[in-house]
């Protein structure tokens, strides 16, 4: 589109005009049977891109941060014990949060860029009673996708709660709640889901919310507590009014646009075209002579690609793809800051968008002097786009 640029960083994203036109109609009220139906429709859906039946969805006005925070706040009281598998920047806020709620925390650490193995996730658990475990399904800051499947299942052997944090991978990464026996997942409204920012998302599976009901004490956060939404979201399934707070009317009706066009594309093909795009922009990355943060092909996300900054280039890279037609992020990881940058490719990023976002970033490495064959990275690209 004349004078705009991609947006392709790893949140928010790029949206699709009728999310964005359901967020532009005139704002109705909250109790307004046209809202209370897309609300309920809304919670249903979200059921299924979770892949979660018995689950129990909440919606929340506020960010991922939020979605984390109603997590923790309702399943740890003071004295629990907590395993955090840690992969990042939010895993060491995930920690935070469970040490904020009075939780005793330990960790299970890999290097940069890497991730703990199965066997150290296995040792880790065998040294206390932990009550839950947190697993940040991509962690944003180093581009490396975590083993839900397999350590969910270590934690339950244990009889551990998992939280996952799918900020960057829900309706992008695959994830079956239901299926793999996560008992929370949780992300924001403006990544994979493809909503603009502003919403909380998180599903509940039965074993959370016994546990949540067998609390020995109220929740510490009045704002994040289920007591309190949970009658909201009950009420408006059964497509009743109900108040505890006021909904964000036109995100909602946005979101339940999104998850409707998710489910129109079908989950299994959805992860498959996430594969496909992340493959592609990797492989021209690679193409290029750029490294990436991930140490391993195998533990790098499909929603982002984390390159490094080749030899003589910085940040001042990022400027020039972004005169060249578009947005990347810089580093985030307080280790490696400076050394690298990321491309998001999620929600309704297209291939076209991909492409694009190679030959900006060719121009960007051309225009800071780097030496490389042009078209490179497109030719590899394009290849595994048309295979």
């Amino acid at each position: 589109m004349k004078g705009r640029k991609l947006l392709m960083i790893p949140g928010p994203v790029e949206f699709d005009p009728a999310v964005m036109e359901a967020m532009g109609e005139a704002t109705t009220s909250h109790v307004a049977p046209d809202f209370i139906e897309a609300f309920g429709q809304a919670l249903e859906r979200m059921r299924q891109v979770w892949l979660s039946p018995d689950g129990q969805p909440f919606v929340v006005a506020g960010s991922g941060t939020l979605a984390m925070d109603l997590a923790v706040a309702n399943l740890v009281e003071p004295g629990d014990r907590a395993l955090v598998i840690n992969t990042g920047y939010f895993s060491d806020r995930m920690a935070a949060m469970l040490e904020r709620y009075g939780a005793g925390v330990d960790h299970v650490r890999a290097p940069v860029g890497d991730r703990p193995s199965a066997e150290a996730v296995e040792a880790a658990l065998s040294q206390a009673d932990y009550k839950v475990v947190t697993i940040t399904h991509v962690d944003t800051s180093t581009g490396v996708i975590a083993d839900v499947e397999k350590w969910t299942r270590l934690s339950r052997q244990r009889g551990a709660l998992t939280i996952v944090d799918g900020v960057c991978s829900v309706a992008g990464e695959e994830l079956r709640q239901e299926a793999w026996g996560v008992d929370v997942a949780l992300t924001a409204s403006q990544k994979a889901v493809g909503v603009p920012p502003g919403l909380a998302l998180l599903v509940a599976g039965p074993k959370a919310m016994d546990a949540f009901r067998r609390r020995r004490g109220p929740v510490a956060n009045y704002y994040a507590d289920w007591t309190n939404w949970l009658p909201i979201m009950e009420a408006y399934e059964a497509r009743r009014p109900a108040y505890f707070g006021t909904p964000p009317v036109n995100l909602i009706a946005a979101l339940n646009v999104s998850l409707g066009q998710i489910l129109a594309e079908g989950m299994d093909a959805r992860f498959e075209r996430h594969h496909r795009m992340s493959r592609a922009v990797k492989a021209a990355v690679s193409a290029l002579g750029l490294g990436q943060v991930p140490l391993r092909d195998e533990v790098a996300a499909h929603t982002l690609t984390a390159p490094r900054y080749p030899a003589g280039v910085d940040s001042a890279l990022l400027g020039h793809v972004k005169a060249a037609g578009a947005m990347l992020a810089g580093g985030l990881h307080p280790d490696i800051k400076t050394e690298y940058f990321r491309i998001g490719h999620m929600g309704v990023t297209g291939f076209g968008d991909v492409l694009a976002t190679i030959g900006a970033l060719e121009q960007g490495l051309m225009a800071v002097g780097y030496d490389f064959a042009p078209g490179a990275g497109l030719a590899a690209a394009q290849a595994l786009l048309l295979d």
